[in-house]
């Protein structure tokens, strides 16, 4: 079982575990080309500033396959969260998709984030996946809880 992970350009970083028991691969911004020039549509500085209240999809250059029975959940960075109130949107990737992946951040901070080529942005948790046939029933079965819907189980 492996990750296969393809670069769409020679600066892009390699998904990385910050330790042997991290959950998730590191993923990191790439934002500027191998001449150092910004990569698409950044500023001519190479890097993207994130206000208040906005998101934006940031490139990774990489294009990955995860394994078979499984998906790519991107999720944020807990210092990110906490320090900055950087959070991430969008987060499933597919099998079947092979493409560049992007990151979906959003600021829910009070200042504005700048986000920097070669930034660890956000985390990519491989998890098992089930697909099961879809039946239509003409009712659920009853259950304790039935049509309760928030907070019917106590605050």
């Amino acid at each position: 079982m492996a990750l296969q992970v393809q670069r769409l350009s020679a600066t892009a970083c390699l998904p990385v575990r910050g330790s042997d028991e991290a959950a998730g691969y590191d993923l990191a911004a790439c934002l500027r080309d191998e001449t150092g020039a910004p990569r698409g549509r950044f500023t001519e500085s190479g890097t993207i500033t994130l206000r208040p209240g906005a998101r934006a999809l940031i490139p990774t250059g990489l294009a990955f396959t995860v394994p078979e029975g499984t998906y790519g959940r991107i999720g944020p960075r807990s210092g990110l969260a906490l320090r900055h109130g950087i959070d991430t949107l969008a987060g499933i990737v597919d099998r079947d998709y092979t493409d560049e992946v992007g990151v979906v951040l959003v600021n829910l901070g009070q200042e504005p984030f700048a986000i920097e080529h070669g930034m660890r942005i956000a985390q990519l948790v491989i998890e098992r996946i089930e697909t099961p046939e879809v039946i239509e029933v003409a009712q659920l079965s009853p259950t304790v809880r039935g049509t309760g819907g928030f907070g019917s189980t106590g605050v």
